[in-house]
């Protein structure tokens, strides 16, 4: 039977991005989801920022659960299936917490939090690891069995995923105790839903580093592979910072660790001001100088171009891109934004709504009604899985080398 392949976007509001939850609008949803539909997307990509859903540990707000429940109508009625995203977690540069997962000197649980946002603002306070810490454990079952329950059988539910670049916010302690916590929560959503499938959402980091997050141990446990990868910000490993090879290698490379075929389901790309050519920025982030490749409009548009039927050729499921807007400017002073200034311009539709070519481009390829195909150019591992995490960067580089030789 011939598979679709997936077209979809990663979604905040560009009116409302982290704050959605708390500001909710359905006109807004309703706008937004008959856009992306008319595009010719498929899936939507909702993120559940945890403070929002889960304000005690001990319970599910009833009202983010309600506009939840809304969201889900909207997108049925657009014909758009939900890849509905727990835990969220880090989002965008800065980690969002909890607040009652917050805790003067526990430090950081990831060495790659930037920034800390609770409540909506800015704090100060570490946070305990949610892989290991009791209270954590507790609330993240009982959010997995109230959303799942509630709507298992809406028909917008497309697939169940534990996490955003989980690794970037929590560590667990080795890759045995990861394994476990995907296993345990995947098995949870199972008892509940038997028909969705469940994934949890890595990224590039999983490949490149020993996080406790191990591709083939994450995908061993859960239905689907998935990826998120960006050349822009792989300077040094991918050729160029639109490197149209590197994204679908990632696909390849998460497979052939995998076994499984792999959702590209983030990839994209920021891009500089309308007629202005690329260039770079450089302004200070999170206390440290930082620099950002903006693609010209149109040169991201034949990156994605040049990207989408590699993604077949490596036998993808689909593409997702990141993300569905630009931020108004009424949003540039708060996070993500007001440190992560590239993440303002990173949508298929610019801040007044207008859609960029790169949204035309993923219109026009949708309209081809691509399929998944066998893989025609592939990644094979010459050592095992347990050999690959010994030096994960040094063989990626390898292999990618090796990849670009077929």
């Amino acid at each position: 039977m011939t598979q679709p392949f997936v077209l979809g976007v990663n979604y905040w509001p560009r009116r409302k991005a982290m704050y959605w939850w708390s500001q909710f609008d359905p006109a807004e949803v309703r706008e937004e989801f008959a856009l992306i539909r008319e595009i010719g997307l498929n899936i939507v990509r909702i993120f559940l920022l945890w403070d929002d859903f889960q304000p005690t540990p001990d319970g599910v707000d009833s009202q983010a659960l309600k506009n939840l429940t809304t969201v889900c109508d909207i997108a049925a009625e657009n014909g758009l299936g939900l890849d509905m995203t727990f835990f969220t977690g880090h989002m965008s540069g800065p980690n969002w917490s909890p607040r009652w997962l917050l805790e003067a000197g526990a430090g950081y649980p990831s060495p790659h939090c930037r920034q800390l946002v609770s409540k909506g603002v800015i704090v100060s306070e570490g946070y305990r690891n949610l892989y290991h810490d009791p209270v954590a454990l507790d609330a993240t079952r009982l959010l997995l069995r109230t959303v799942v329950s509630a709507l298992k059988d809406h028909p917008a539910i497309w697939m169940w995923n534990l996490g955003n670049e989980p690794d970037l916010f929590a560590w667990p302690h080795n890759a045995a105790a990861g394994r476990a916590w995907v296993r345990e929560m995947t098995a949870l959503i199972k008892s509940i839903d038997t028909t969705h499938p469940v994934t949890c959402g890595l990224h590039v980091a999983s490949l490149i580093e020993d996080n406790g997050l191990r591709v083939p141990d994450v995908y061993g446990e859960t239905d689907v592979a998935v990826m998120h990868g960006y050349p822009m910000y792989a300077v040094g490993w991918a050729r160029h910072e639109l490197d149209a090879d590197f994204v679908p290698f990632l696909c390849a490379l998460t497979s052939a660790l995998s076994g499984k075929p792999t959702l590209m389901e983030e990839f994209g790309g920021c891009t500089a001001a309308p007629g202005e050519a690329s260039n770079i920025w450089e302004w200070t982030a999170y206390g440290q100088p930082r620099t950002q490749f903006m693609a010209a409009e149109d040169a991201l548009a034949e990156y994605l171009q040049a990207v989408l039927p590699k993604l077949v050729e490596v036998g993808a499921t689909g593409a997702m891109t990141w993300c569905y807007a630009d931020y108004v400017p009424e949003l540039w002073n708060l996070p993500p934004n007001l440190e992560s200034r590239h993440e303002r311009f990173f949508g298929l539709v610019r801040p007044d709504g207008t859609l960029k070519p790169h949204a035309q481009v993923m219109k026009a390829f949708a309209a081809t009604k691509p399929t998944v195909q066998p893989a025609r150019r592939t990644v094979t591992l010459d050592i095992t899985p347990e050999e690959y995490y010994q030096s994960p960067m040094e063989h990626a580089l390898r292999l990618y080398q090796q990849y670009l030789g077929q």
